[in-house]
């Protein structure tokens, strides 16, 4: 399990769980857990082009997430954010399908890029990964406040002069980092587990932003160091692992959240 060829799955695996819960405990208050499902598909279009055209799939892949981003901006401003997110997921499903239809041969990378690739993490593939992590985690610790603020109180930011605009744009685009990096590790399809089932276990236990904040950061690592194990001890896809323990963590804690409040006393006011 520790083996020379699985140190970069966990380096990689390490880099991704901590920016992930990063990002993704602002996906679950911003109510963007929908947006995170789609900009991973990005890489479904992404991968299948890169593939038709000879080039690298990961260029590919962020050529495509970067234009899903700007897409889904442009379909929020005309209308409903979730109506321009399942557009943008359909366009990105269909383009994925004719850029397949073109080419005859067998694409190992659009579907390792789809369902994740446990050992298929080069020494090429992590050093963009933790590049990445690295500046999704500086420009997390920059914006924290503004970023905080304007999702848990938008007219007292708007007061403050935080453009709205200008952090949901980057927020976006942090969450498309989070998973270009994260989609060789988890693939495509669960990519959005890591970024959901982790912060949203984490606030259903606290609701004390660096509290909740640290939680998700201990489950995503705890999350993905044991799919990593799971998938290397019976040979499954490290997605499944993924998908499973992200349900499970927050299946339990809106459960202990639950008993605490119904544990709760329940106080009487004589004389009523």
């Amino acid at each position: 399990m520790f083996s020379s060829f699985m140190i970069n799955t966990w380096i990689a695996g390490t880099a991704i769980a901590l920016v992930a819960a990063l990002v993704g405990y602002f996906v679950v208050i911003r109510h963007s857990a929908f947006a995170a499902h789609a900009l991973p598909l990005g890489a479904f279009p992404g991968a299948a082009a890169a593939n038709l055209l000879g080039v690298n799939p990961f260029v590919g892949l962020l050529v495509f997430v970067g234009m899903g981003v700007l897409l889904l901006r442009q379909l929020a401003r005309i209308g409903r954010r979730d109506v321009g997110t399942g557009l943008l997921l359909v366009l990105f499903l269909g383009v994925g399908a004719l850029f397949l239809s073109m080419t005859s041969e067998y694409a190992p990378e659009v579907f390792s890029l789809l369902f994740g690739e446990m050992l298929g993490v080069s020494d090429a593939d992590l050093w963009p990964i933790l590049v990445i992590s690295a500046l999704v985690t500086v420009v997390m610790i920059t914006i924290f406040r503004p970023l905080l603020l304007d999702s848990s109180f938008p007219d007292l930011a708007a007061l403050q002069g935080i453009s709205a605009a200008r952090m949901d744009l980057i927020f976006l685009s942090l969450l498309a980092l989070v998973t270009a990096s994260a989609l060789p590790v988890v693939g495509a399809f669960l990519v959005f587990t890591l970024l959901v089932g982790p912060p949203a276990a984490a606030q259903s236990l606290s609701i004390h932003p660096l509290r909740s904040l640290l939680l998700a950061v201990i489950f995503a690592e705890s999350s993905i160091w044991s799919a990593i194990a799971l998938s290397y001890w019976t040979n499954w896809p490290i997605g499944f692992f993924v998908g499973m323990l992200g349900a499970g963590l927050f299946t339990l804690a809106r459960s202990y959240r639950h008993w605490s409040q119904r544990q709760r006393p329940v106080v009487q006011v004589s004389g009523l």
